[in-house]
């Protein structure tokens, strides 16, 4: 296997390791890196890929001036290797939500984590990003995502998960592929709020969504989020 590394939007990087051997389309792992003053991870992937990513990291900047990491809940894919970084970088430090870092991260992380207020935003020098709450969505209660004000970019998770391994960033409609891997896997937790919660993150009008499996999509994010919110109305 192998991590590639791609510029998706000014100065952010997808990282993504391609794994044929989940689905039989295969499926993408992917984490982002925000190259500003203070460099910010999201998604910190597998203990087991920690070697592939650190290595991608490091064609960008140097792992050491990582500033900080996060990631939309607590999940392997998402913060298995999270100590490995912090090991790796000594001046990084977790950001995450009140509710992650209260339940979660407060013990599990081996430097404290800061937590973050819904809606607060946080300056990292050159670019400006904002912690979302989004309980339940795509799942854990602790969920949630970053939104990236300068460029316009949305890190949204496994939120629109698809399968296979297509380019790194598409201006085609994801939302088909997402909608059929829902229903491969069953992964969200469909609540009454759910709707609602993507339809405050359509609202954000995002120019690109950092997309967690799969491609990364650029045009009408408002459109894939919405049309993601009218099916799980319909669904449920």
């Amino acid at each position: 296997m192998e991590t590639r590394v791609q510029e998706i939007a000014e100065r952010v990087y997808r990282l993504s390791t391609f794994v044929p051997a989940v689905t039989p389309d295969g499926f993408t792992f992917n984490q982002f890196l925000i190259d500003a003053e203070e460099p910010l991870l999201f998604h910190c992937g597998q203990r087991a890929f920690f070697p592939l990513v650190s290595a991608a990291v490091a064609k960008v900047l140097p792992i050491e001036r990582l500033r900080w990491i996060s990631f939309g809940h607590v999940e392997a894919d998402e913060s298995g290797s999270m100590n490995d970084w912090l090991a790796a970088a000594p001046h990084a430090q977790v950001i995450h939500g009140a509710l992650g870092c209260e339940v979660q991260l407060n013990d599990l992380c081996d430097r404290p984590p800061r937590a973050l207020a819904n809606g607060e935003a946080l300056d990292i020098g050159g670019k400006r990003v904002r912690w979302i709450d989004t309980p339940h969505v795509p799942h854990g209660w602790e969920a949630g995502v970053i939104y990236e004000e300068t460029a316009g970019t949305l890190f949204c998770g496994d939120l629109l998960t698809h399968a296979g391994d297509p380019p790194a960033l598409s201006e085609a409609e994801v939302l088909s592929a997402a909608i059929a891997g829902e229903q491969a896997f069953g992964a969200m937790t469909m609540t009454p709020n759910t709707g609602r919660i993507l339809r405050d993150l359509a609202a954000l009008n995002p120019r690109t969504l950092a997309i967690m499996h799969g491609a990364a999509f650029v045009g009408d994010g408002a459109g894939q989020l919405s049309g993601l919110a009218d099916w799980c109305e319909a669904t449920t």
